[in-house]
């Protein structure tokens, strides 16, 4: 039938816009946000500020053409907007700080950093601001490369994060802006523009800063900073304090890992952070958790208002309300307002809802966030009223109904997972089931629609196929508590196939799962679990491992986070062989007999080829059908769209292939 509707296809999966980086004006009146868009023309991903005027009642792109733009925030008079955008040619375009009135047609380019800006934000007064960047290479490394070529001792040699602040009047006086898609910048001399308007503030400080605040008043800046930008070096980060005025600065006594952000008090004598439970030293051998602290500059004395809540917290603004807060709970994202007696006023509605970002004004009255009900894609709310609607999307189209199911591991822990059925779902069908497990272990899997949480698999087309979909939340999956999240210590690979297949038992004796015709995938982590499937059992048809860790012992040398090992595994692997051999896929490589597909990206510092040709030589030794794949220049994502594209359909073909018994003719050619 020509009027037939069908489930999205994988073009439409990865052409679904997907919304971020919410700011709310302070006068309340104006919201900006970011939407990435898939241009299939030009195989590339745009991001680009959109604006919303709660006076006209509508949205429009505040920037435009083939040139990104993220990361927008308002003025302290809620008049214009700075974002980043990158400039450059060719593939070196790196980001710096554009301006822009809502009402004016081109941006003025602030900054001129041959890195680029990672992070920034305007100072209380709206004359310049505070950003975040590289340090500028040493003389000494400049004449080395010189006499002897190019070089680095690992390790030892690093550009760190510094400090920056830059007046806007002084760059125009100075003449030393440009319009986007102007290049005459190529030719300006950088060390003239950068000594006549930058002002470094923590030059010749060995630390690197990752995200910081500036006080109301201007007077202060605090920031979270490692020794290093090494990735080894989270463990040891600290939380410091900048006066401005006297360039003094001021480390703060807090022996604890610090989470993903920090925010001054309107009045600036306190902060608020995330923090580990126990001291740093801790968690060289143990899961991380956290709570959230209230320090106070002027005593030092720190509290933790809420003792009582059991879930990784983040605390994004401290307004004369309280302290806008956001936290996970099961499938929900939600926020709230904290005060600092620990009582908490919830802000979105009470509906199951995935919050994925928020801002608040000031004076706590007015707030916009970027939100996910049950069943959609995510929405931008501006004070609890929708003023997007991008789920119309989905209009004339057939879309799965994503549900949570609960069920018991073998050693009575109660799992859940999301659980997508097709339209017509018939409880007396027994359906071929796939089970896509998420990464992390330390994040989750939501029953909403985002091509952000699901970039690799086709969930809607394995649907139309004819399947049903489990995304198990196994132990070590954020939002179950700190109990749950820690309950895969030591326990890799192996309690995680318990949880994945004591979920496919539940559904195969419930009666709608076929056991004889089910398929396994993941990425990172979930790859991991996947590929552990793939060696420790016969129970799968098909497999698909994506970027996943096989061997434990030979990861631990090649990645950028050993540290997060020995967090699970306890120890290191010369210390401690048997759990790392344990817990490892490729232990078991002689029991594999399972079809398995491959993916890997080639430049994946977190999780290394290495990982992906070792899986596929043994599976290859054992006679077992394989197929690897590396995707040339991608790390964890792609940033083109036709590789999305690609992944999704070798997904797709590979278990309609060996579960449906549909040809693979076009597999290498899609």
């Amino acid at each position: 039938m020509l009027n037939e509707k069908t489930y999205l296809n994988i073009e439409e999966i990865i052409s679904l816009p997907t919304l971020s980086g919410t700011n709310i004006s302070d006068d309340g009146k104006n919201v900006a946000f970011v939407k990435k868009t898939a241009n299939w023309k030009d195989n590339k991903y745009r991001n680009h500020v959109w604006i919303y005027e709660k006076d006209k009642g509508q949205c429009y792109p505040l920037t435009t053409r083939d040139i990104d733009s993220t990361y927008p925030l308002w003025s302290p008079d809620s008049r214009d907007i700075a974002y980043l955008s990158p400039v450059g040619d060719g593939d070196n375009k790196k980001n710096q700080i554009f301006v822009k009135s809502i009402d004016s047609y081109s941006g003025v380019q602030i900054t001129d950093e041959k890195e680029g800006v990672s992070k920034f934000k305007w100072e209380p007064t709206g004359k310049g601001f505070y950003y975040v960047a590289h340090s500028k290479e040493s003389e000494a490394i400049k004449k080395r490369k010189e006499l002897y070529g190019d070089f680095h001792h690992i390790g030892k040699e690093y550009q760190n994060n510094c400090l920056y602040y830059i007046e806007i009047e002084k760059v125009i006086q100075n003449d030393k802006y440009e319009r986007p898609g102007n290049s005459d910048s190529a030719g300006k001399d950088k060390d003239e523009h950068e000594n006549s308007v930058v002002y470094q503030l923590t030059d010749g400080k060995d630390f690197h800063i990752h995200e910081f605040d500036i006080s109301n008043d201007g007077k202060k800046v605090v920031f979270m900073a490692t020794p290093s930008p090494n990735m080894g070096d989270y463990i040891n980060g600290d939380l410091y304090i900048l006066d401005i005025k006297a360039r003094e600065l001021q480390k703060m006594n807090i022996d604890k890992l610090l989470g993903g952000s920090v925010c001054f008090s309107p009045e600036g004598s306190e902060i608020c952070y995330s923090a580990s439970i126990m001291e740093k030293d801790y968690y060289k051998t143990h899961i991380q958790d956290s709570t959230l602290e209230i320090y106070d500059i002027n005593n030092g004395e720190r509290i933790q208002p809420l003792t009582d809540f059991d879930s990784t917290v983040i605390p994004l603004r401290w307004t004369a309300k309280g302290i806008l807060i956001r936290w996970q709970n099961k499938t929900n994202y939600l926020i709230g307002l904290l005060s600092e007696n620990g009582t908490v006023e919830m802000l979105s509605e009470k509906v199951d809802s995935f919050i994925m970002d928020a801002s608040i004004t000031r004076d706590g009255n007015h707030i916009s966030y970027n939100k996910a009900i049950t069943n959609e894609t995510f929405e931008i709310y501006l004070d609890d009223k929708k003023i997007t609607n991008e789920n119309s999307f989905f209009k004339g189209k057939l879309k799965s109904n994503r549900e949570i199911i609960s069920w018991q591991s073998s050693d009575g822990l109660e799992i859940e997972g999301v659980l997508s059925t097709p339209v017509e779902f018939d409880t007396n069908k027994k359906y071929p089931l796939l089970v896509v497990i998420h990464g992390g272990p330390a994040w989750a899997s939501f029953p909403i629609f985002s091509d952000c949480f699901n970039e690799k698999y086709p969930i809607e087309q394995f649907i139309e196929k004819g399947y049903i979909v489990l995304e198990p939340n196994y132990r070590g999956s954020s939002g179950y508590g700190n109990k749950f999240l820690k309950a895969n210590y030591r326990k890799l690979g192996i309690a995680d196939y318990d949880d994945v297949i004591s979920g496919v038992d539940k559904l195969v004796d419930k009666g709608i799962a076929d056991k004889d015709r089910v398929g396994v995938m993941g990425w990172s982590n979930g790859g991991y679990i996947s590929a552990f499937c793939s060696t420790f059992s016969s129970r799968f048809k098909a497999i698909s491992v994506g970027g996943g860790i096989t061997n434990w012992s030979t990861h631990y040398v090649n990645t950028d986070i050993p540290y997060f090992i020995r967090m699970y595994l306890g120890n290191n692997p010369w210390n401690d062989p048997e759990i790392y051999t344990k817990t490892s896929p490729m232990t078991y490589i002689k029991s594999a007999c399972t079809p398995t597909l491959i993916q890997h990206g080639e430049m994946d510092a977190r999780i290394p080829t290495p990982n992906a040709y070792e899986l596929y030589q043994g599976l290859r030794d054992m006679e077992v059908d394989t197929e690897l794949i590396i995707f040339k220049g991608m790390a964890y994502s792609p940033d083109q769209p036709g590789i999305n594209v690609a992944i999704m359909k070798q997904n797709l073909m590979w278990f309609s292939h060996y579960i449906l018994g549909e040809s693979m003719k076009d597999f290498r050619v899609l």
